[in-house]
């Protein structure tokens, strides 16, 4: 049997996902899902590799958050809200 790590990661891998996607596939909460894709970064063996599209503003476009496996909660430079969530994939 899979850990939820273990099957987040093989869903990484099948190709991209936000947290909220995988959350919803492994019924799990969006904050735990980001402590288990944070962990999934760190363990992925071989050449492969998580890749992260960062988070970015609707309204601005800005996409340099400090923390690219995070949800941020508004846009440092407009302050807007709407805030795209970050997408992963292992590759």
């Amino acid at each position: 049997m899979e850990t939820t790590r273990q099957r987040i990661a093989d869903t990484l891998r099948e190709g991209p996902a936000t947290a909220s996607d995988l959350g919803v596939t492994f019924s799990l909460p969006t904050p735990v899902v980001y402590d288990h894709v944070e962990h999934v970064s760190r363990s992925v063996e071989g050449d492969a590799e998580l890749l992260v599209a960062p988070p970015e503003c609707r309204d601005c476009g800005f996409d340099g958050f400090d923390d690219p496996i995070n949800q941020p909660s508004r846009c440092p430079e407009c302050k807007s809200e709407r805030i795209e969530e970050p997408a992963f994939v292992i590759r």
